[in-house]
């Protein structure tokens, strides 16, 4: 029942949001292809699978006619509703994000590290109450989904894309400037025209980045990051 409640609270909503425009996959021949590429279709992506026939993923080019109006009554389709729940769930979350009683050390879509203990009203297990993770001795936050800290009894790391533990120490190491991690993993690759799936090793490069906030450096250590400032010309300024 646990699972099932939390994949109607998070998967619903984004179902009303999702795109109504579906590809189609059908295996045809290269006749049948040509005559589709003549018509007013969109085509993504053309596998060759011998024999004359190819795997196409395609979809319909509803832009090409205005007078057509998409009928998406029959998915389910609310725009509208996906983005009233994202926005009310930002404005639920702001109260902790944008509070003065703690220091707010990272945050996520639906959760916070913080420097206090909340509010007994804001922790349990209703309906919209949060859930006390861990509590760190020490911890370091590099990016988004790409963090660590040290507990009383052992250590967590989390490192987006990368499916093997990074050690605490390893990640902490990042603090340091232009400081980096090299890291191996093996990945999974499948092969539709071979019809087959390889393993692979493949390096993973972990450094903190610059993509969604500045990173602040204090005698070449980081000490936290700050928002970009862009003028009316899109242009990032000091």
């Amino acid at each position: 029942m646990y699972l099932i409640s939390k994949l109607l609270l998070n998967s619903l909503y984004g179902k009303f949001g999702m795109d109504y425009r579906f590809d189609e996959h059908v295996i045809i021949s290269e006749d049948e292809l040509i005559k589709l590429v003549e018509k007013d279709y969109l085509i993504s992506e053309v596998i060759n699978l011998d024999n004359n026939k190819s795997f196409v993923s395609l979809s319909k080019d509803i832009e090409s006619d205005e007078s057509k109006l998409y009928d998406d009554s029959n998915y389910n389709i609310s725009i509208g509703i996906a983005s009233a729940i994202t926005a009310l769930s930002r404005v639920f979350m702001t109260q902790f994000k944008n509070n003065e009683d703690y220091n707010l050390y990272y945050t996520d879509t639906d959760s916070i590290y913080i420097d206090k203990k909340l509010k007994k009203k804001y922790v349990g297990k209703d309906l919209g109450q949060l859930k006390l993770e861990n509590i760190f001795k020490k911890a370091t936050f590099l990016a988004p989904k790409v963090y660590g800290g040290m507990l009383t009894s052992g250590e967590i790391t989390k490192v987006k894309g990368f499916k093997n533990h990074v050690k605490y120490k390893q990640l902490k190491s990042l603090l340091s400037k232009n400081n980096s991690l090299l890291l191996d993993q093996e990945k999974w690759f499948r092969n539709i025209e071979e019809g087959n799936i390889t393993i692979k090793k493949q390096l993973y490069t972990l450094l903190p980045t610059e993509n969604k906030r500045q990173l602040v450096y204090k005698n070449n250590k980081l000490i936290g990051t700050k928002a970009f400032r862009i003028n009316m010309n899109k242009e990032i300024i000091d």
